[in-house]
């Protein structure tokens, strides 16, 4: 279940990490897998809903579409939600990017650690084998000019480790992936916070190459960034 925020949802026309993964697995994964959640649309930015269908790609199936993710949503607002997820889509890993939302608006990072700690406890109390890959807050362009941000999201970064490490057990592990080095805003962002096709596949092979070494899922993520795959269709 991929779980996040803006950078996860993405809007209309955008292929999304959750396409870049998609397409990875079901090239490199010797079983079968499903995306799942209780969502599968993209932002619309002109209507401010998620009523988008419009991916990049419209080969995308709708049924590997499903994510829990929203546009201006983060840790505050997906920690009384993923309990429910989980039951009602039987996620057994969830693949998360969160964060960055809340630092910006609405907690600081002691608050928002405290809501990893309650999103992690809730989805552990609705299947107690659940894992998941916890992604790094990505510097924005608000990090690159703002010293205080830019500190607050590295610290948050050091308590999210410390939650991992301090709630995985052998039963339901949580990891945190490494970081996509380097992030370039110029390269892998379109505005400075969301990912270009370059970003979706650093945020993809961010959670695939996690996926593989750790669990076996997959293989490693080969796809190159800004490649048109062949399942692009112009226009």
């Amino acid at each position: 279940m991929p779980v996040g925020d803006s950078m996860t949802i993405g809007s209309c026309g955008d292929f999304t990490w959750r396409y870049r993964l998609w397409q990875h697995l079901r090239a490199v994964h010797d079983g079968p897998f499903r995306l799942v959640g209780p969502r599968d649309a993209l932002h619309d930015t002109a209507a401010d809903a998620a009523t988008s269908q419009r991916y990049a790609d419209p080969a995308f199936p709708p049924d590997a579409r499903r994510h829990l993710a929203g546009w201006g949503e983060g840790w505050l607002h997906m920690a009384p939600l993923i309990g429910d997820a989980v039951r009602a889509h039987r996620a057994d890993t969830l693949l998360v990017s969160l964060g960055l939302i809340d630092l910006g608006f609405y907690t600081d990072a002691a608050q928002t650690a405290a809501h990893v700690r309650e999103f992690l406890a809730a989805a552990r109390r609705a299947d107690p084998h659940i894992r998941a890959v916890l992604l790094p807050v990505l510097a924005n362009s608000r990090a690159a000019s703002d010293p205080e941000f830019a500190a607050e999201c590295a610290r948050f970064n050091a308590l999210l480790a410390r939650a991992a490490a301090d709630l995985t057990t052998p039963a339901s592990p949580f990891l945190l992936a490494p970081a996509p080095a380097p992030w370039d805003l110029t390269r892998h962002t379109y505005d400075g916070t969301h990912p270009s096709p370059d970003g979706e596949h650093a945020l993809a092979a961010a959670f695939a190459e996690t996926l593989y070494a750790e669990w076996g899922v997959g293989g490693p993520y080969a796809a190159t960034p800004g490649a048109r795959t062949p399942e692009y269709v112009a226009g």
